[in-house]
């Protein structure tokens, strides 16, 4: 049993590490330093305190004793040590194994933020030189194509060392492109795409005159993927691509992705939409591990299989559970209720309404709505789904309004912008002590909203330090949490991994339902859209022009409108009930399209 050892990783947080500030009770309580061997060094000089993971025990006690919750200690599975790629230093993140990309497909990753994903494509694209663990002496390329000897990824190192690749990234983190890029659309895309045939397909025509640095998000990410896609290359790799854009601008993204395979180029794209991914991969590689800890990338599995194990939370060729519970979208239409529930809900009408800003022009039929009910916005982006809901919240008066016996109703509305920009200068916990201090102390909003967004884990740190996706949690949270008749949630999935999406649609739909709330909720991400939606207003005309949101309908009615439009179908997987877009003229998507049903409820 003695070779046996058990792996043990020990990570300490650099931001949350102040052993200038605490009376290193890490160091004072560990049973091994009582020894006298030095497994937890701190010095009146260490910036943060250094834990020997050849000397540690894995008793826990110094976790317990750090007052800044700066330790953490993980036992990972057995015989990854000989699988680590790179590690950036001592107590800091792993990652084990990397993806195996192959020539002439698209090679799709998923997995939660801060799991190795980025880590993975630096190495990939060679910008970054896997140390094998050893920070301190790193190995020589010959030893790197040693280590990788027998596997795909030797040919691919080693044509990346002979110059024959190069690789061309799409970053996740758009907005560095305004500081970083000079001049307008038209100057940077005409050097290469010459006959605009991209400018067309992501329809950047109409901004060729802008300025790279007043592009909007959606704009600015299209521009990104045309950047990456006109230039020539043999490896091209998408960091979330499908961030800011609306579903039709998804598909374009996807189809633009998939024309760049060639029979010897590498496409390899992280994605956090499943229902994109799934329709832009060929194969599929999943990370699992401990965000900010370690990462493991599993073998290549096909799409379905791929996507299926990383919502069921278990490799089956590893034998291993990475996540206690599986996620499924088990999604009934709203039952028929008889006359006496529906007049047990409290029902609200809103009169057809019209508004002009500029050139664009949005009409919004009338509909009424009931309380425990969630409606889901469906459009393009500049349909005007938010000028919509800010006429509902009266923060927008109407041009006109129709039927004037029926008057737009009054509530008290609670509203999670689109974009979210901090101002507030202190900690996350002083700012919902400040904003929603009754939800913030109610143990049933703990543990329905705050504890599944894990918000207590970012209670410490200032907000305008936060990452996008910690920002989308706490923002979800405060407009929860603030007392209203009508939540008004623009975009919830931006900026929020697969994982997090499917954690945050169920906190929504469980508060909803319970509160006895009625929620319109704009959302760009299939699956949680589908999720959500109890009812749909499916927005129709041209963007930026002239636009009608439609009443609203039930969810396959409106789905079935929505989808027609788009030219796609939909299918259920029959194992979690994720819907999944059908391949463009494959036999399921022409059947589903003669028999007019284009999104399908049950399989």
């Amino acid at each position: 049993m003695s070779n046996q050892k058990l792996t043990r990783i020990a990570i300490v947080s650099s931001d949350k590490c102040k052993p200038k500030k605490c009376q290193q009770q890490c160091k004072k309580s560990c049973p091994v330093v009582k020894t006298g061997k030095l497994c937890i060094e701190v010095t009146s000089a260490s910036r943060i305190g250094l834990i020997s993971e050849e000397l540690c025990i894995g008793c826990g006690i110094c976790v317990k004793k750090c007052p800044f919750e700066a330790i953490q200690i993980i036992n990972l599975p057995k015989d990854l040590d000989k699988d680590t790629t790179h590690r950036y230093g001592p107590n800091t993140f792993k990652l084990h194994r990397l993806p195996v990309p192959r020539p002439g497909q698209v090679l799709g990753l998923v997995g939660t933020n801060g799991i190795g994903k980025s880590t993975a494509l630096r190495v990939l694209a060679g910008s970054l030189k896997p140390n094998l663990g050893r920070f301190n002496n790193p190995p020589d390329w010959q030893e790197i194509l040693t280590y990788f000897r027998g596997s795909e990824l030797q040919n691919y190192f080693t044509r990346i060392l002979e110059d024959n690749l190069k690789a061309i990234t799409k970053p996740q983190h758009i907005d560095h492109i305004r500081k970083a890029v000079q001049g307008n659309v038209g100057q940077v895309l005409s050097e290469r795409d010459t006959k605009q045939e991209l400018a067309t397909e992501l329809e950047l025509i109409q901004i060729m005159d802008r300025n790279v640095g007043d592009l909007s998000g959606g704009e600015l990410q299209r521009f990104a993927i045309a950047v990456a896609a006109v230039q020539n290359a043999d490896i091209y790799m998408f960091d979330e691509p499908s961030s800011f854009l609306d579903v039709k601008q998804r598909l374009k993204a996807a189809q633009v992705v998939r024309s760049l395979l060639r029979p010897n180029s590498y496409v390899i794209v992280v994605e956090h939409d499943l229902s994109v991914l799934d329709y832009l991969s060929d194969f599929i590689c999943c990370l699992y591990g401990r965000p900010g800890v370690y990462g493991v990338v599993t073998l290549p599995f096909s799409v379905r299989e791929g996507i299926n194990i990383f919502l069921a939370g278990f490799v089956p060729t590893e034998n291993l559970r990475f996540r206690d519970e599986s996620l499924t979208f088990k999604v009934v239409e709203t039952p028929q209720e008889s006359a006496e529930e529906i007049e047990m809900h409290a029902r609200y009408k809103y009169p057809t309404m019209t508004k002009t800003r500029g050139s664009f022009k949005l009409k919004a039929v009338e509909g009424e709505f009931t309380d425990s009910q969630i409606i889901v916005m469906l459009g393009e982006n500049g349909t005007g789904k938010t000028t919509f809901i800010r006429m509902l919240a009266g923060l927008l008066k109407p041009d006109s309004v129709e039927g004037s016996d029926v008057e737009i109703p009054t509530f008290n509305f609670s509203y999670k912008p689109q974009q979210i920009s901090p101002k507030f200068k202190d900690s996350v916990q002083e700012l919902l002590h400040k904003e929603i201090r009754d939800a913030y102390m109610h143990p049933q909003f703990v543990s329905d909203v705050m504890k599944p967004l894990l918000i207590e884990q970012l209670m410490d740190q200032k907000v305008l330090n936060l990452s996008g996706g910690e920002l989308q949690r706490v923002a979800i949270t405060l407009c929860l949490g603030k007392p209203a008749d009508v939540y008004l949630i623009d975009e919830p999935s931006a900026h929020l991994d697969s994982e997090q999406r499917i954690v945050a649609s169920k906190v929504i739909k469980r508060f909803i339902l319970h509160a006895k709330k009625t929620a319109f909720v704009v959302e760009h991400d299939f699956i949680m859209a589908t999720y959500l939606a109890d009812r749909v207003i499916v927005y129709e005309g041209s963007p930026s022009v002239d636009c009608v949101a439609n009443s609203p309908q039930s969810l396959s009615t409106g789905m079935n409108l929505f989808l027609s439009h788009l030219d796609i179908t939909f299918r259920r997987d029959p194992t979690n009930f994720r819907p999944r877009i059908n391949k463009l003229e494959s036999t399921k998507d022409r059947e589903q399209k003669s028999a007019g049903s284009y999104y399908y409820l049950d399989d």
